[in-house]
């Protein structure tokens, strides 16, 4: 094995300890990377172009973080705290859960909803916060636990939901590898034993926010 093809993860590591242009590095670590490897220089440039335009929709990703910060410096997330103040019998348990269903049902029609950076950190986490000081006052391992479920939300719905639509990504990594294990089973099979999953999710996790609930109401009581 050629070792040296290794050589192009150095340069990404030393390039962003120096805090270089990060594109630079990376261009660069690819062009070496490949000419170390015998590749000829025009087929270097191939291969980053064509996996540059595969991928082009990645790019939609990254468009979505300076909006986000800019709707937090002019108060998304006081706004959403604020929101879900003003609704009785809100609590933080309640709100992570609804979003926990929400984010399933949503993958499992493998509609792209959610994200830690989209909706829990600028929607999510706020309103959860805004729900529980309703009742307790918040301390910090309050807030770090808070931090913790609504993160985990997001895995939750995500991971046990995507498998639901038969032609996930997920789904169809799952059924390739059987069928090369001699199994005779479609996408529709594993969608449909999925669901059992995904229910089954859905409550425990009902169960988890509800405990979390109940343990966190048995802090400081907030004055209102």
């Amino acid at each position: 094995m050629n070792y040296l093809v290794l050589i192009g993860v150095v340069i990404i590591i030393v390039g962003f300890i120096l805090k270089l242009d990060v594109v630079a590095v990376v261009l660069i670590s690819g062009l070496v990377t490949g000419l170390i490897a015998k590749m000829g220089f025009v087929e270097v440039l191939n291969a980053i172009g064509t996996g540059f335009v595969n991928n082009r929709y990645m790019s939609l990703f990254f468009i979505s973080f300076p909006v986000i910060a800019i709707m937090e410096r002019y108060g998304l997330k006081e706004r959403a705290a604020d929101f879900i103040k003003k609704i009785k019998g809100a609590s933080a348990g309640m709100v992570i859960w609804l979003y926990i269903l929400i984010r399933t049902i949503a993958s499992a029609f493998s509609i792209r909803l959610g994200g830690h950076v989209q909706f829990i950190r600028p929607l999510i986490l706020p309103m959860a916060e805004g729900a529980a000081q309703k009742h307790v006052k918040l301390t910090e391992d309050d807030i770090e636990k808070i931090k913790g479920l609504a993160g985990a939300s997001e895995n939750y719905g995500n991971f046990f939901g995507q498998n639901i639509f038969p032609v996930a990504s997920g789904v169809l990594l799952i059924t390739g590898t059987l069928k090369e294990q001699g199994l005779d089973i479609t996408n529709t099979d594993v969608a449909k034993y999925s669901i059992f999953a995904g229910v089954a999710m859905v409550l425990i996790a009902l169960v988890q926010c509800w405990l979390f609930e109940k343990s966190l109401r048995k802090g400081e009581k907030a004055d209102v």
